[in-house]
């Protein structure tokens, strides 16, 4: 997904990005954390990258070729 602006790098959504959909979370200053329009999640900047990371360890070897078992 594309951003428009040159400011703060946008996180995706953890919950929706384990299932394939690439969403940006909001940030809510007055409660100092990310919430997603699209499902119920929210949480601080640490817990979504923490989350996000999850999801890089899933896709890790997707580029790799497999040749013996």
């Amino acid at each position: 997904m594309a951003q428009a602006g040159k400011g703060k790098l946008n996180y995706r959504c953890p919950s929706c990005f384990m299932r394939d959909l690439d969403i940006d979370m909001f940030y809510d200053s007055e409660k100092e954390e990310y919430y997603c329009i699209r499902c119920q999640y929210h949480g601080s900047e640490k817990d979504v990258l923490e989350k996000n990371e999850m999801a890089r360890f899933r896709y890790g070897a997707m580029l790799k070729r497999f040749t013996s078992f």
